[in-house]
């Protein structure tokens, strides 16, 4: 029997490679809207990050999403991102 392939994505925060399914996806739509997207489906840019907010804060630090999406990011932006990792951790 064949085995299946497990997707691999990055973290933005600690560059870490990890399954897909333990990430948390960040996208930014074709409305220029960024939010987290829970379900891994929504259609726009995406980007990855472990479901924890240390990541979250890395990445911000490093601007790594804004590199990422080409773009500046407020910081309402990351504060509900962050307020919506930690009610999930």
């Amino acid at each position: 029997m064949h085995e299946r392939r497990v997707p691999m994505r990055m973290c933005a925060g600690c560059g870490e490679m990890k399954p897909k399914k333990e990430l948390v996806r960040v996208v930014k739509s074709p409305e220029q809207e960024i939010f987290l997207d829970l379900t891994g489906r929504k259609p726009g840019r995406g980007a990855y990050v472990c479901k924890n907010t240390d990541c979250l804060k890395a990445a911000r630090k490093a601007r790594r999403f804004e590199k990422a999406f080409s773009c500046k990011i407020p910081d309402e932006v990351f504060d509900r991102m962050e307020e919506e990792i930690s009610r999930n951790e």
